[in-house]
């Protein structure tokens, strides 16, 4: 292979990675004892909160079980998204009606 080939598919490879890199959601994690599981859920105490989260598909190394203290990666994932009408209507212009500004009363100087 040329060396040009070689920097262009490298290049692309690069490419691809970071578009990757953007389209994946954010990741937070929690860690504390288990308090329990409950079929697909775990509740895991955090603070004075109990946090309870979905296992999903998330690979489990280690023996889980109440009292084990977990540390678990999460993402926040939408399971419906319900968009409302806005309040304003969109064909007139936003309208505010100011008042005219009062002029500061003087007042007279003795002399």
């Amino acid at each position: 292979m040329s060396k040009k080939l070689v920097m262009m598919l490298v290049v692309v490879v690069l490419a691809l990675a970071s578009l990757s890199l953007w389209a994946a959601a954010k990741t937070y994690q929690v860690t504390g004892p288990v308090l329990e599981i409950r079929g697909d859920i775990i509740v895991v105490q955090k603070g004075n909160e109990k946090w309870e989260i979905n296992k999903g598909d998330a690979k489990i190394t280690g023996d889980l079980k109440v009292g084990s203290k977990v540390t678990i990666e999460y993402t926040m994932t939408a399971t419906k998204i319900e968009v409302k009408s806005a309040a304003v209507n969109e064909t007139t212009p936003n309208t505010k009606s100011v008042a005219p500004k009062k002029e500061p009363k003087t007042t007279p100087t003795k002399k």
